[in-house]
């Protein structure tokens, strides 16, 4: 298989010579080229035509994001990297890149100084981007991520009562598919939303605010002790994993800094199973476009306990590694074009409300035993 060929865009002498370093000790991949600057990196595009890039956000001549504008008009799908420092600034302009349509990003070390840990922390943060974006799934990420031909689903030990939750996991890709879903979502909303959107501090703050500056519902990043109430939404805290929790006063949010799962933290498992245990048949879980297979064991649970479980389809999908391992699984009631999901989301909470059935004691017959 041809290696994949990469162009490194960035100001920063060091920062390219880390990459390129990093890059080379990979056999699948090459570095195509480098740049300094925007300007330079165009026109290098076009001569050598490499499968992916990496792109600095700031740069003198012309910078990341004037950049990605012009190169999205001649190369709408080549797949383009981020890199940004972890500060506020790097956040909201990557999250800026993001809407632009650049395909991921990494946060820069913050100590070059210290080569191998430079080296490490790229290899672990961008390889696995680079070849999940260029289509190379059984490179990506270890085969047993992927689980195969769609088996036979987890049986439900309940049928699906009225929904009271929607929960949401997502990754590469996250930001530009939750700009196109939680917008969309109608301003009475008759339950709450939790999210998962792998990212680490600071971007899932301003990603909270950038989706409840453009929608009907109010989003935040979570916030512990913090009670779920319905049209309203809550993001994961980067760097914390967000779990549900029923009390006397209903069910609060909570957050903790437990071992990563699936490499991740926050984790879309640790989030979907505590959901599963409390609302039980009443969950709604939707599985949005991302790498590897966070979620899929999380929505095992939430199957078994009775609950729906909505997954991206692979055509709208970034990367369909978490809809795809969960579709395979067999554990997906509906595989969903992006710009459908939040629809399909609306109609099936006001439909599965609506049939169900009241009880002289007021109580309805359907509603699920974890949260009774």
């Amino acid at each position: 298989m041809p290696k994949i060929r990469v162009l490194i865009v960035d100001d920063s002498s060091v920062i390219r010579r880390l990459i390129t370093e990093a890059l080379g000790a990979d056999s699948s991949i090459e570095v195509a080229a480098t740049a300094p600057n925007g300007k330079i990196a165009l026109e290098k595009i076009q001569q050598i035509r490499p499968d992916a890039v990496t792109l600095d956000v700031e740069m003198p001549v012309m910078d990341g994001l004037e950049t990605l504008r012009q190169l999205r008009k001649t190369h709408p799908r080549l797949p383009v990297i981020m890199f940004s420092t972890l500060t506020e600034r790097g956040a909201t302009t990557t999250l800026d890149a993001l809407s632009l349509g650049a395909s991921d990003y990494v946060t820069k070390p913050s100590n070059t100084s210290k080569l191998e840990e430079g080296l490490l922390a790229i290899r672990q943060s961008l390889i696995p981007k680079i070849k999940a974006l260029c289509g190379r799934r059984e490179e990506a990420a270890p085969r047993h991520l992927y689980p195969g031909p769609p088996k036979a689903a987890l049986q439900r030990h309940l049928s699906p009562g009225p929904v009271k939750v929607l929960a949401i996991g997502v990754s590469t890709g996250g930001p530009q598919a939750l700009e196109k879903f939680i917008p969309h979502l109608p301003s009475d909303l008759a339950v709450p939303v939790v999210i998962v959107q792998h990212m680490p501090k600071i971007f899932t703050r301003l990603l909270a605010e950038r989706l409840s500056a453009h929608s009907k519902i109010r989003v935040r990043e979570c916030v512990a002790g913090t009670a779920l109430a319905p049209g309203q939404a809550w993001i994961a805290p980067g760097d914390f994993h967000m779990t549900v929790k029923k009390s006397s006063s209903g069910v609060l949010l909570e957050t903790n800094q437990g071992p990563p799962e699936n490499s991740c933290r926050p984790a879309v498992d640790v989030l979907f199973r505590s959901v599963a245990q409390v609302y039980g048949n009443s969950t709604l879980a939707v599985i949005l476009t991302g790498m590897g297979s966070d979620g899929l064991h999380g929505c095992e649970n939430i199957r078994e306990a009775g609950g729906r479980i909505f997954v991206q389809d692979e055509a709208t999908s970034v990367v369909w590694g978490m809809p795809g391992a969960v579709a395979n699984a067999g554990l997906a009631d509906k595989i969903i074009p992006l710009e459908e999901i939040s629809g399909e989301v609306s109609r099936c909470i006001e439909v599965s409300r609506g049939s169900s059935v009241v009880s002289p004691n007021g109580r309805e017959g359907k509603e699920s035993q974890a949260v009774r």
